[in-house]
C-alpha cells in the first residue's frame, strides 16, 4: 500500500538541500521498491508569499493527509519587520502544534571522516552518539500568558509563561525511555528543579515512571550542568530527555559538537509515529542560491522517516551507509572540508549519495 509524503522545501536554502533528498527519494522508490506518493507544499515565507500566512491552510490539509512530512527550513531577513503571528517561524510552530508532533528526536552522532572538525579534540568526542529527546508543543514557547505590556509610568515589560501538565512530561518522558531502550539504556533527565517549580514537577513525574522501565539508568541533571558537560564530557550521555527550550538550546550544543550542523537530521513524531523530518539548521539565506549548502542533513532526515514513519528502516541503514561512502570519498561541502578533501557543490553531493545507494 502507497504512503503519501508531503514535501516543504521552505526558504532560503531549503529548497536546494530538499531538491537533493528528494533525488535520493526518487531512487528509492524507482531501485528499491520503495511505495510512496509524494505532494509539494508552501510553508514558512514563502507560505507567507503565496497565501499570506506562514502556514497555508491547503499545505495544512495535505499535511494531515501524510503520513510523513520532509521540510527544509523556513526564515529569512525579508521577513523579519512582518508582524510575529505572520513570521515564517510561526509557520513551523504551527504545523508541529496542529499535527501533535510533541517529541523531537535530535541525533548528535560524529562520523569518523569527521573528527577533525569538530572544536573539540578527537579524543572527547570519537564515537560520539547521543539522542536527545526534546518537547516540542509546550512549554514556554507556547504557554499563556505572553506578550508586552505597557507598565504605570510608560515602561514595557515583556513576559511568557512556562507551563506543563503531568501528562505532557509524562508522554515525553515514556518516548525517553522508550529511546533509551532501543539504545544503551541510560537516560539523563535535563530539568532546572532548583529554581523553577514546573521542572520540580517535571523530575517528579520522571523519577515515577522510572519503576516502570527497569531496564533504563535514570539520572537527573541541571540545565546548566547539562550545558558544561555536553562540552566537558559529551560521552557520557546516551539519551537526553528535557523540556521545549532546553532541548532546543541543548540539541544545538551538541550538534556543534559534531563538526557541522550541516550534517545533523531530526524527527518530530506524533503519538502515533506520523513525523515532520527536517534538517536541525537554518534557512541560511546568506548562502541561498550558490550551491554550496550542505544536503546531507536533509537526506539524513529523510532516513529518520523510513526507519520511524514508514518503516522502512532496510531502506534507512541503505541510507545511512551510503552518506558514509560518500564521506570516505572524501567529498565535502564547504561546512566540513579539511585538508586533503575535495570540494562539492549541494548537487555533487546529493548525487554521490544517489550513486553510493546503486552501487
Amino acid at each position: 500500500m502507497s504512503q503519501k509524503v508531503l514535501v516543504l522545501p521552505g526558504d532560503g536554502i531549503g529548497p536546494e538541500i530538499v531538491a537533493e533528498a528528494v533525488r535520493v527519494l526518487d531512487c528509492l522508490r524507482a531501485d528499491f521498491g520503495l511505495e510512496v506518493e509524494v505532494e509539494h507544499g508552501l510553508i514558512g515565507g514563502a507560505g507567507y508569499d503565496h497565501a499570506g500566512k506562514p502556514l497555508p491552510d491547503d499545505t495544512l490539509a495535505m499535511a494531515r493527509e501524510a503520513d510523513a512530512i520532509l521540510l527544509g527550513a523556513v526564515g529569512g531577513p525579508r521577513y523579519d519587520k512582518l508582524a510575529r503571528p505572520l513570521r515564517p517561524e510561526r509557520g513551523l510552530l504551527a504545523i508541529r502544534s496542529e499535527l501533535g508532533l510533541f517529541g523531537n528526536l535530535r541525533p548528535a552522532i560524529l562520523y569518523p571522516q569527521l573528527a577533525d572538525a569538530s572544536a573539540l579534540r578527537p579524543e572527547v568526542v570519537s564515537g560520539l552518539d547521543i539522542m536527545i529527546v526534546r518537547e516540542l508543543t509546550g512549554g514556554i514557547y507556547f504557554g499563556q500568558p505572553r506578550g508586552i505590556r505597557e507598565l504605570p509610568g510608560g515602561e514595557r515589560e515583556g513576559f511568557n509563561t512556562l507551563v506543563y501538565r503531568e501528562s505532557e512530561i509524562e508522554r515525553i518522558g515514556r518516548l525517553g525511555f522508550m529511546t533509551a531502550q532501543k539504545r544503551g539504556g541510560r537516560l539523563c533527565s535535563v530539568d532546572k528543579a532548583n529554581v523553577l517549580e514546573v521542572t520540580e514537577l517535571w523530575r517528579e513525574v520522571m523519577t515515577g515512571l522510572a519503576a516502570e522501565y527497569p531496564d533504563v539508568e535514570l539520572s537527573h541533571m541541571y540545565v546548566d550542568n547539562a550545558a558544561m558537560q555536553l562540552v566537558r564530557s559529551p560521552k557520557q550521555f546516551d539519551v537526553i530527555v528535557t523540556e521545549n527550550m532546553f532541548g532546543d538550546i541543548l540539541s544545538d550544543c551538541a550538534a556543534m559538537l559534531t563538526g557541522s550542523i550541516g550534517m545533523l537530521p531530526s524527527a518530530s513524531l506524533d503519538e502515533r509515529g506520523k513525523g515532520l523530518y527536517e534538517p536541525v539548521h537554518g534557512s541560511a539565506p546568506d548562502i541561498a542560491g550558490q550551491g554550496v549548502a550542505n544536503p546531507l542533513a536533509t537526506i539524513l532526515s529523510l532516513g529518520m522517516m523510513l526507519r520511524y514513519s514508514l518503516g522502512r528502516g532496510d531502506l534507512a541503514d541503505r541510507v545511512q551507509q551510503a552518506v558514509g561512502q560518500v564521506l570516505d570519498q572524501g567529498l565535502r561541502t564547504p561546512d566540513i572540508q579539511s585538508a586533503g578533501t575535495r570540494s562539492v557543490s549541494t548537487g555533487d553531493m546529493g548525487n554521490a549519495v544517489v550513486e553510493a545507494l546503486r552501487a
